[in-house]
Order: structure tokens, then C-alpha cells, then sequence
């Protein structure tokens, strides 16, 4: 089993890399650095320099590979995600990079394509659950989900195998989001909007990779990879407070949605996900159920590493 990742150096890739080699794959995978094509050949896999925006060079790069797995990203953390561009490089991933891919992985003769996707490009939907037949409404700064998933259809309608893994918002210790927020509730304040009683639904990285190697026996077609207790936010940020031995932080006020507009929109969704349907196709399941034991984990892991001092 020869398999191709893209983002085989991101936050999940870098853990999904090692499981494909235990599970006896042939991993080839996307480094543009030297630093990080030394980090594959340690995990095993083997590094190419290819531009995603170079569909001869992917076909070329991908050929002879039975699975193909995009997880490509590039999203700011902080600050930077407010700046006029800061999603640029993303959209231009999923919109253009998912679509070459795919063309490639058809030109390969590939069995299976799978595809990232982001699950809060769903509505809100308060307290009522969220599957897969529940149609997206991703604002605009996180409407490219529909070009990346249409690359997996696309593949399917060739005669393969096309998933779509919508991913809820990930965390753990590589994560500079999950820093950002430790950060921000260490002084007293919650940096993302939304209302107290909404849901949040999340997925350790662990989880988030281990998936990945499990959705290589699933039929095609849409899953949402998160874990099984969607908590409201008030609860989730008083139980991470209370793991960094501070006091509650303080809820964002309501005008701070809009005022970010397109990302206000997004972060500041209900979205309590249901990850049935994966499931029961796959057979996985998170090893940290919900942020409950998930912010445990984060603040131990953070420590341990000396991330996070006193």
C-alpha cells in the first residue's frame, strides 16, 4: 500500500505519518523544508518537494500511490487570522490545491482519495444535534470547504473512492491555537466569540490523526471526525480555568461576533456535532472523549514540554 500525503508536516500530519508506517504503508510525503523532510525520513516516510500549485509536478509526485490524503492547511493563529489576507493561502489550498490533487490521484489510478474539510462551516443549530444530512452554510472566509470536498466527488465520479473528513476544531500541545487560547484564559479572557450556552464540538490531534488512518476502510462520501461530548462554552472555559489554577475568564461580549465579521460568524456558532455516522463505519473512536478529559491532557502535556510555566 503506497501512500501520498499532503500537510504530511502539519499539526495532524505529523502524527498521522507515524501510524500509516506502522500499519505497513509506503508513505511518501510533502516537505518544503529541509528540516522537514529530516522529520519524515525519522518517522519513515519518504519526502518530496512539490508545489501544490504545480499540477504536472503532483502527477508526477503521485503516481505509482494506491491512496491519496490531503490534509493541506494553512490557517493563522492570534492575530494574524484578523488581517485583510490572512485566509489567502488557505482558500487558494482547498479551492485550487484540493482540485489539482484530486486530478492527480485520478491520473495515478488511485483507489481512495481523502479529502480534510471543516465541520463549523455547518449552521447554527443551538441545542439540536448535527449529522452529516444536515446541509453546510460555511460563511465566506470558510466557503472554499465547498471547492475541497467537490475535488473528493470528483474523484468518486471518476470510479474511486472519495472521502470527506469535516474536522471539528482541533487541539493539543503543537497546536498554536490551543496556545493562543491557554494564553488568553491564563489572564482572564475567553479570545473567541459566541454565545455562553452554545456548543462547542473539538477534537484532540491524536484523534483527529488516528482517524485518518481509519477512514481508509470507509465507503465514500462525508463524516465528521469529532469527539463524543460537545460542551457548552461556558462550561469548557471554566473547566480549562480550572486546570490552569485561574479564576473564570470572561465571556467576549456579544457585539465582538460581528464585529469580526465572516469569522465572528464561524467561531461563534452552536454546533453540538455528532460523530455517529463515523463511527459506525469506521469503527473509532476518540481516546479522549470530550474537552472534559481533553483539557487535562493539554495542560498536562503543556507542562510537561515546560510550555507552560508558572
Amino acid at each position: 500500500m503506497r501512500i501520498f500525503v499532503a500537510g504530511a508536516t502539519g499539526v495532524i500530519g505529523r502524527r498521522l505519518v507515524p501510524l500509516l508506517v506502522e500499519a505497513g504503508a509506503e508513505v511518501t510525503g510533502i516537505a518544503r523544508s529541509s528540516a522537514k523532510r529530516a522529520q519524515l525520513k525519522r518517522q519513515g516516510a519518504k519526502p518530496v518537494s512539490v508545489s501544490m500549485f504545480d499540477p504536472a509536478a503532483l502527477q508526477e509526485a503521485v503516481a505509482g500511490h494506491t491512496i491519496v490524503i490531503n490534509m493541506a492547511t494553512h490557517i493563522p493563529s492570534g492575530a494574524k487570522a484578523l488581517l485583510p489576507g490572512a485566509f489567502d493561502e488557505n482558500i487558494r489550498l482547498r479551492r485550487e490545491a484540493s482540485q489539482y490533487l484530486a486530478l492527480a490521484a485520478i491520473e495515478a489510478r488511485a483507489h481512495r482519495f481523502v479529502q480534510e474539510s471543516f465541520a463549523p462551516a455547518y449552521p447554527d443549530r443551538g441545542d439540536e444535534w448535527i449529522d452529516e444530512t444536515v446541509p453546510i452554510q460555511p460563511s465566506k472566509y470558510v466557503e472554499s470547504v465547498r471547492d475541497a470536498e467537490s475535488a473528493a466527488d470528483e474523484f468518486t465520479k471518476s470510479g474511486g473512492i472519495g472521502v470527506v473528513l469535516r474536522f471539528s476544531f482541533f487541539y493539543g500541545p503543537e497546536s498554536g491555537h490551543s496556545l493562543d487560547l491557554v494564553s488568553a484564559v491564563r489572564k482572564g479572557l475567553v479570545p473567541v466569540p459566541g454565545r455562553p450556552e452554545g456548543y462547542m464540538s473539538s477534537i484532540w490531534i491524536g484523534d483527529a490523526a488516528s482517524a485518518v488512518l481509519a477512514s481508509l476502510k470507509v465507503p465514500e462520501g462525508v463524516y465528521n471526525v469529532t469527539d463524543d461530548v460537545p460542551i457548552r462554552r461556558r462550561e469548557a472555559f471554566d473547566l480549562l480555568a480550572a486546570e490552569l489554577g485561574v479564576k473564570s475568564p470572561r465571556m467576549p461580549p456579544r457585539l465582538l461576533t460581528r464585529l469580526m465579521g465572516s469569522l465572528g460568524d464561524t467561531l461563534g456558532r452552536s454546533q453540538r456535532l455528532s460523530n455517529a455516522k463515523f463511527r459506525q463505519a469506521a469503527g473509532w473512536s476518540p481516546r479522549v472523549p470530550s474537552l472534559r478529559e481533553g483539557w487535562k491532557l493539554l495542560v498536562s502535556d503543556l507542562r510537561a514540554a515546560g510550555t507552560l510555566t508558572a
